[in-house]
């Protein structure tokens, strides 16, 4: 009995990250298929990020287009949580696109046109306590995805101006493989 303590142990250790991956219901199956099938060519991952998050800018805007709903502060910190968490996932690609070069020139235009959009319809729902700290945290996302954006458009116009992309794979990043 004490010797498969640990090995239960070890498999309890390795099974709890496993479920905690399993319960992400910011998306839906569909859309994370529509994330794997993006990941290769990173301007239409940028894409892709873009149209999940306007479905959730559009549900939140579609709340409080029409009369008042039973439980729609509830739906509204419910949207907020799972804008936010497709916005820090954006983010973190964002971050790993800059360093690696990754050709992102057309959609970054589209990405800071959609922080503006986004960031004005998230403050026109009025103020409650309910999803006001779900909506600050939205917010900040978008705060950063900007300034990413902004950064990531000026670095890559520099590099992209010093090493321009192979006119055979314009997909490929062009920075040495690793």
């Amino acid at each position: 009995m004490l010797r498969r303590l640990p090995l239960t142990l070890i498999l309890l250790a390795l099974a709890w990250p496993a479920f905690a991956q399993h319960d992400d219901r910011a998306l839906s199956e569909g859309e994370i298929e529509q994330l794997r099938d993006s990941a290769y060519v990173a301007n239409d991952r940028i894409l892709v990020f873009i149209k999940l998050l306007d479905t959730r800018n559009k549900a939140i805007q579609d709340l409080f287009a029409h009369p008042r709903k039973p439980g729609r502060e509830q739906d509204t910190h419910d949207l907020l949580e799972e804008f936010t968490s497709i916005a820090d996932e954006l983010n973190d690609n964002l971050d790993d696109y800059g360093p690696h070069h990754r050709d992102i020139r057309k959609a970054l235009p589209k990405l800071l046109e959609a922080t503006e959009r986004w960031a004005s319809n998230i403050k026109q729902p009025p103020e409650d306590p309910a999803y006001d700290l779900s909506r600050k945290l939205a917010l900040e996302s978008i705060r950063d995805i900007r300034e990413e954006a902004t950064q990531l458009v000026e670095d890559q116009k520099t590099w992209f101006a010093a090493h321009p992309p192979a006119k055979d794979n314009p997909n490929q990043p062009t920075s040495a493989p690793r």
